[in-house]
Order: C-alpha cells, then sequence, then structure tokens
C-alpha cells in the first residue's frame, strides 16, 4: 500500500484504546490521509499545538480529560476553532450528542460506525473546512489592502492640505487688489475659484478627522455654550454665499438654551448640512436651522431643515455610508464626495448622539440630530464605522 501524498489531510484519531485507534488510522491511511494519533486528551492538545490538523476524530469516555473537555480547549483556542471535530463514540443518548454540540462538536457517529458513512462526512467537512480557510485568507488579504488604502488616503490628503492653502493665500490677495484691479468678470471668477477651493479645504479636513473619529483617536472636548451664539455663527460665517445664491437662511433656538458638546465638531455639523443643502436642495433654497430642548434623552435637538428637492425614503440611511452619495451634481457640475454625512454621523455619534433625516422626493429634507448630556470635557470617542453613514456630502 502506497503512502498518502505529503499534502493530503491530515487527521488526528483521539482514543484511549489502541484497539480502536489501529483500524481506524489503516482505513483512514487507506484512503489516502495522513494520520496522527493520540491515546488521550492531553496528548492530543499536544499534537493540535505542534502539527495541527485538519480534522479531528475524538472520543468521549477517556480517563482524565474526557473528549467534551478536549473539544472545549480546542474550540476556545482562535487557532483551533475551525478544525472540524467528529465525535467517534459508544455514547448514543440524545443527551450526550446535545452535550457534543454545546462543546464545539460538528458531528456525531456512534461506535460501531458505518465506514462509507464515516468517510462521507469526513469529506464533506474537509471541503468545509478547505472553503473556511479559502474565505478567511481572502477576508485578511481585504483587510490588509483596505488598511494599505486608508494609509495612502491619509497621506495623499495630509499633503494635500499646504499646496491648497498657498492656492487660497494667492486668491486672497488677487481679490483684495493688492496685484492690481480687477474686471467684473475677473473678480466674479476668483471668487468661485476660492469658493471652491474653501469647499476643498472643508472637504480634505472632513477627511482627516472622519479618520481619527474611525480609529477612536479624536478626543471630544466638551463644554457648555449658549446654543443661539453658535447657531448665529454658523449663519454669519455662510452670509456671503448664501447672498451669492439667491438662498436664505434662518436662525431658530429656544431662548436660554446650552448644550454641553465640542464646540468645533458641532460646528462642523452644521456647515456640513448647511453646505450639503446650498449644493444640492435647488437654487433660491430656503433652509432653517433650528434648536429645542429634548428630554428623551436629556440633552438638545437640532435641525437642518431646507424646501429643496428632497430626497427619496429608500435612500435615507444610504446617504449616511462612507462614499454613500447619491451621485448629484451642484450648479459647477461637481459631484458629491459622500463623506459629509459620515462625519456628521461619526461626531454625534462621538457625543453619544444619533442623527437621522426626514424627507421624500419634492417635498425637502430636515436633517435632526440629538447632542443628549453628556459626560465631563475631555472624554475619548468611541466609535467606529461598521455601522457609521452620512448625508449627500
Amino acid at each position: 500500500m502506497s503512502s498518502p501524498a505529503a499534502d493530503a489531510p491530515l487527521l488526528l484519531v483521539v482514543d484511549d484504546n489502541p484497539l480502536n485507534v489501529e483500524p481506524l488510522c489503516d482505513l483512514l491511511e487507506a484512503m489516502g490521509y495522513r494520520v496522527a494519533k493520540a491515546l488521550d486528551g492531553a496528548t492530543a492538545l499536544q499534537v493540535v499545538e505542534e502539527h495541527p490538523p485538519d480534522l479531528i476524530l475524538l472520543d468521549i469516555m477517556m480517563p482524565g480529560m474526557n473528549g467534551y473537555e478536549v473539544c472545549v480547549r480546542l474550540k476556545a483556542d482562535p487557532k483551533n476553532e475551525r478544525i472540524p471535530v467528529v465525535f467517534v463514540t459508544a455514547l448514543s443518548d440524545c443527551e450526550d450528542k446535545v452535550r457534543a454540540i454545546e462543546a464545539g462538536g460538528d458531528d456525531f457517529l456512534t461506535k460501531p460506525f458505518n465506514r462509507p458513512v464515516l468517510l462521507a462526512r469526513i469529506r464533506s467537512l474537509l471541503r468545509l473546512k478547505t472553503a473556511s480557510d479559502a474565505l478567511e485568507a481572502s477576508y485578511r488579504k481585504l483587510q490588509a489592502l483596505e488598511r494599505m488604502k486608508d494609509d495612502l488616503m491619509k497621506m495623499i490628503v495630509h499633503d494635500l492640505k499646504s499646496p491648497l492653502a498657498a492656492v487660497l493665500a494667492t486668491l486672497e490677495v488677487a481679490l483684495d487688489g493688492d496685484l492690481g484691479p480687477l474686471t467684473g468678470d475677473q473678480q466674479q471668477l476668483l471668487a468661485g475659484a476660492q469658493r471652491h477651493g474653501v469647499d476643498m479645504l472643508l472637504l480634505i479636513e472632513d477627511l482627516l478627522e472622519l479618520t481619527r473619529l474611525e480609529e477612536s483617536q479624536l478626543v471630544v472636548e466638551r463644554e457648555e455654550f449658549d446654543v443661539t451664539a453658535l447657531l448665529n455663527n454658523v449663519a454669519e460665517e455662510w452670509r456671503l454665499r448664501l447672498d451669492r445664491e439667491g438662498a436664505t437662511l434662518r436662525v431658530d433656538a429656544e431662548p436660554a438654551l446650552n448644550v454641553s458638546a465640542d464646540h468645533q465638531l458641532l460646528r462642523r455639523v452644521f456647515s456640513n448640512l448647511v453646505g450639503n443643502a446650498l449644493r444640492h436642495a435647488g437654487p433660491g433654497v430656503e433652509i432653517q436651522i433650528s434648536a429645542v430642548l429634548d428630554r428623551h434623552p436629556h440633552g438638545v435637538l437640532f435641525t437642518v431643515a431646507d424646501n429643496g428637492v428632497g430626497i427619496p425614503e429608500e435612500y435615507h440611511e444610504f446617504i449616511f455610508r462612507k462614499f454613500g452619495s447619491l451621485g448629484r451634481t451642484d450648479a459647477s457640475g461637481a459631484q458629491s464626495s459622500g463623506i459629509g454625512l459620515t462625519f456628521c454621523k461619526l461626531a454625534v455619534e462621538a457625543h453619544a448622539g444619533k442623527i437621522w433625516v426626514e424627507s421624500r422626493a419634492g417635498e425637502g429634507s430636515a436633517f435632526r440630530f440629538v447632542i443628549p448630556s453628556g459626560p465631563e470635557p475631555g472624554g475619548s470617542v468611541q466609535t467606529t464605522l461598521a455601522d457609521s453613514v452620512p448625508v449627500a456630502g
């Protein structure tokens, strides 16, 4: 009889009775499998550690450490949890089978076993393990590629800031007239270039902070401040662009309303939502930003609403996903990046809050988020992108 091939699956037979082990090993070797053997549970664990098998045939009634204990220990180790375990035992009660499954066993055969059935089950479990191993290897490869992609994106985005800042500074000098008088058309073109440059800079900052939020590296610096003052500051920041595009923005906040939050992050959330409305809601859009006391949970409910084109209900969750853009373009033909709402979602969740959208096609949109009363200043962000979602930013 020829020896099994060097790359044949390795099976481990564990049984305290040599009279059971030898015939089973001979059968398996005759079928082309490589075989290892162990006469007790401790030896079986040692063999698995030194030469991990592709499948284990495990007896239950053994002195010292029984088969259930061996299986539990094997499955508790991440390195071994995907190794199929077939209990081969004289026990046949339903209770024994249930206990074997609860211990992590993948199959159960009663002695004396039917040889064709045993071999068929071995082949089936080995095919399943091969597929599982291939899937795990593919997943790890995808993870490595994703990390490499994220690292490359962070490097590129970071390196874009300096040249863009230089371009914006040059545009500002030109618009101020320091390089000579400008015609009306030149003034308009340079102002448009400056506006898009500022949008790009905000996008870069979103990407950088989004990465820190995803990696739980950003610290939320909570402080208590007046809500009305924040909303008025946001409105003032957008005043020139609103006038230029024929849009209006109204602030409506309950008087004497304070919030405990990271002022910078919250301001960026509002800027993203207002900018999103200007880019996608249509010409002459009317925007309202408001804040009211929310008692369930105790905190502040903020709303950024517009009377624009609206968002179909089937996209309400999609738009919060990373790069989850609806493919809409602004007046200049530029398409949404799909990260603005992801940033908003992660920033709100970093405050233990929640953000959502209420909208229908043709009926405008209302983005609402709650900032609950939170911990003391300086709390760390504990949020990931596993369940993140953005607004068509």
